[in-house]
């Protein structure tokens, strides 16, 4: 009798198989990982941290429910972008000139430099607070920044300037230290997640603040732009939401890691601290977690968090003017080669730096900021939705139950962005 046949293959090569695919998965999503990260830590910048210490300070623990919500809004937001990205291959601005005329193309890139100025402005009142708490002076903290920021796009590529924005915005993870130093307390935190004091005119107002800080205008231009000059193709697309998904997460995680950082210290016996800004929040902390060790990694954390989002709203000014009025921008391009580029960089840092440098109230000045974005964000997710539904081939298009569970959640973004910043009037 014929012996029977073996089967090609063992359970070991099936086992070996299994592991080579998961490695072949996880070295495609490396490869593809970062412009969700980076624009994510860029999120969770200077003007946000701000928000979230005073959050937890008045409020203690009953907005962290809010910030596990905010991530589904966050990633269906952002991940628009990745889709138009991918399936175009267009940045924000040039697909708007593209689909609806080029007069909306300027309207909508006018947004988006106001937005970056007003950016770049709230990051380095950041990075400047940090230096004070070791009393270095502001003008020298500023144009330090500008002159790193202007050292890492003009001799980088793409990749090394996204390598240098994830390495910089990892030193939010200081946070988690500074959170797990604050000694919560596990029952009030519990509590905190099922209380929601609605009656209450100021905790509406934090509400309202913390939604409008989680999507910003230069937000949506930035991923888009970058998948594109990253060379994605949209086979990637896969990847590029688990990078969106990611970037997600961690960037509610450290609002959160704020919040109880500051829930649990000020919030237990100062509610009403006057925490305005980098160095207020830094003092009241460190009279709580050490003079010199928390004072040191609560800096790195906010460092970390400005320099990130200073690096991607630079570059996102540069970019979406370009797309509009057609020259070369891509971090790729040497100085010779995309001028308009690098000089158009260059003019934002330098607009930002001179604002903070003049000697203008740096609260009032975050204020307008705060007011201003909340005010274009009907602009730039209204074309962002108006895109997905029109520019994408039909079989990627946003449609059914989905596009309206979209559009309400843009809606109510919009809304609620706009009323925190009115009343920060």
């Amino acid at each position: 009798m014929n012996a029977q046949p073996q089967p090609a293959f063992t359970e070991e090569a099936e086992d070996c198989g299994s592991r080579s695919t998961l490695r072949a998965r996880l070295g495609l999503f490396l490869l593809v990982m970062g412009p969700g990260l980076i624009v994510m830590l860029a999120d969770t910048d200077a003007g946000s941290l701000v928000t979230a210490a005073q959050s937890g300070a008045q409020w203690g623990y009953t907005l962290i429910t809010l910030q596990l919500a905010l991530i589904p809004i966050l990633f269906m937001v952002q991940e628009m972008t990745v889709r138009l990205g991918l399936h175009t291959g267009r940045g924000h601005g040039e697909l708007i000139r593209e689909t609806f005329g080029t007069l909306w193309a300027w309207i909508s890139v006018s947004t988006l430099l106001l937005s970056c100025v007003g950016a770049l402005v709230t990051e380095m009142i950041g990075v400047a607070g940090a230096g004070q708490v070791y009393g270095i002076p502001i003008d020298a903290s500023v144009w330090a920044t500008v002159f790193f920021l202007l050292l890492v796009v003009v001799t980088g590529s793409y990749r090394s300037v996204e390598i240098v924005a994830i390495l910089v915005g990892l030193f939010e993870l200081a946070l988690f230290y500074v959170a797990y130093r604050a000694h919560p307390q596990m029952g009030r935190l519990a509590r905190g997640l099922v209380t929601f004091p609605l009656g209450h005119t100021s905790y509406l107002y934090l509400v309202a603040a913390n939604i409008g800080a989680v999507i910003m205008p230069w937000m949506v231009f930035y991923q888009q732009a970058a998948v594109v000059d990253k060379k994605l193709k949209r086979h990637h697309l896969r990847e590029a939401r688990a990078d969106t998904l990611l970037g997600a997460f961690l960037t509610q995680a450290i609002m959160i890691a704020m919040i109880v950082a500051t829930a649990a210290t000020i919030g237990r016996t100062d509610p009403h601290a006057s925490l305005n800004n980098i160095p207020e929040i830094s003092r009241t902390l460190t009279s709580f977690l050490g003079q010199t060790a928390g004072r040191a990694v609560f800096a790195a954390g906010i460092i970390g968090a400005s320099l990130v989002a200073a690096i991607v709203v630079s570059v996102t000014a540069a970019w979406g003017l370009g797309e509009v009025s057609g020259y070369r921008r891509s971090l790729n391009h040497r100085l010779h080669e995309a001028p308009w580029f690098y000089l158009v960089y260059t003019l934002a840092l330098a607009a930002g730096a001179l604002l903070v440098t003049s000697g203008v109230n740096l609260v009032r000045l975050s204020i307008g900021i705060e007011v201003m974005n909340a005010l274009l964000l009907p602009i730039v997710l209204g074309f962002l939705y108006l895109l997905a539904r029109r520019a994408l081939p039909p079989e990627h298009r946003l449609r059914g139950s989905y596009a309206v569970i979209v559009l309400a959640l843009v809606v109510l973004t919009v809304t609620l962005g706009v009323f925190g910043g009115l009343q920060a009037l």
